[in-house]
């Protein structure tokens, strides 16, 4: 058996390597890393049978039944699976939970295929812990810059256009909001701070990490503590939109480019009844269902409206409360152009407007 096994955590994470986890699928589902496939040595039914003949015959009877399930067609369909995938990924590794007995077999069984792959030393657990540690240090050694503003003003791809930045909502599947969700799911929990880890890896080290204004949840998931504690201290740039510009982003945003958006957007309204109260609410949901059902000449400007009274009577009061509880932390406010120039002076930049060959565009 190929005995080679690889431990810089931080390495596997950061380059990308791809990752043959041969975990169960559930054990997959509940928590992997970016880069990972699940190619499973052991069926969800395969492992329980195996945990249950551990249990009552021993380590050496459960390794028994496992060679006994996985052979002839079930064993040469799982060793073509991670063939092609090594053959794809010439760097990858094998991992399973602690890089023990399943990963050792996954080596073996792919060598005599002909391929040699490291495996993980201590497995899916080392990765989770690295991913860990990084999250925590994060929060207690780097700096980051917060990009505030209303709903609709375009934080997220001011963000994104930082050099060093992280994307919480693209790592959450989720605008965070309560219209913010999208039709496929959010990650498990150990799979967005683990992916939220490796983010935070790859950035420079010294450089300061613009991120979007949150909660503490986005969506279902909750951002760590040690990085939600470090963004309630960090510097806050205010995105300033006008009203009108907020309000037909949001229409093409949620309307224009979302596929059947109408179902999502009327359950996310009935959602948020108590809060808007029944008066509202009732008001929200006629204009809204009138919009989807407006002729094409007027149903850009029905759209509007009920967006605007969104905006004016659940984000912006929101938004004001919460921003009053951090006005000492804002340094600087101004439209994308001068929030961008900060952002790039905040790295140690050029501002967009010294250079000369982008004014005034």
């Amino acid at each position: 058996m190929s005995p080679f096994a690889v431990d810089d955590y931080a390495s596997i994470l950061r380059d990308a390597r791809g990752l043959i986890d041969v975990r169960s699928p559930t054990e997959f589902r509940r928590g992997a890393v970016p880069g990972a496939v699940n190619l499973p040595l052991l069926t969800d039914d395969e492992r329980d049978a195996v945990g249950k003949t551990y249990k009552t015959g021993g380590r050496d009877a459960a390794v028994a039944l496992g060679h006994k399930l996985v052979v002839d067609d079930n064993k040469a369909s799982r060793v073509a699976a991670w063939r092609d995938f090594a053959v794809k990924h010439p760097n990858a590794l094998i991992t399973c939970w602690r890089g023990g007995l399943r990963s050792r077999i996954a080596q073996a069984w792919l060598a005599d295929a002909g391929i040699e792959l490291p495996r993980v030393a201590g497995g899916f657990k080392a990765l989770r812990h690295c991913c860990l540690d990084t999250i925590q240090t994060a929060g207690e050694t780097r700096r980051f810059v917060v990009v505030g503003g209303r709903t609709g003003s375009g934080k997220t791809r001011l963000v994104q256009a930082a050099r060093s930045h992280v994307d919480l909502e693209g790592i959450a599947n989720h605008r965070g909001s309560a219209f913010g969700g999208y039709p496929t799911p959010q990650p498990s929990p150990v799979t967005f701070e683990n992916a939220l880890a490796v983010a935070l890896l790859r950035l420079p080290p010294d450089e300061p990490v613009a991120v979007e204004d949150e909660s503490r949840t986005i969506g279902r998931l909750a951002i760590p503590v040690a990085l939600y504690n470090a963004l309630q201290q960090a510097p806050i740039v205010l995105l300033e939109v006008d009203d009108t510009d907020r309000v037909d982003s949001i229409y093409r945003e949620y309307v224009v480019e979302a596929d059947d958006p109408e179902p999502h957007l009327t359950a996310s309204l009935s959602r948020i009844e108590r809060r808007l109260g029944g008066v509202r609410y009732r008001e929200l949901a006629a204009l809204m269902d009138a919009a989807f059902r407006a002729d094409t000449s007027s149903r850009r400007d029905a759209h509007h409206e009920w967006i605007r009274r969104l905006l004016e009577y659940y984000y912006d009061p929101m938004y004001d409360y919460q921003l009053a509880g951090k006005q000492d932390r804002v340094v600087m406010r101004g439209d994308p152009v001068e929030v961008a120039d900060y952002l790039r002076a905040f790295a140690g930049e050029t501002a967009l407007s010294d250079r000369p060959h982008e004014r005034g565009s």
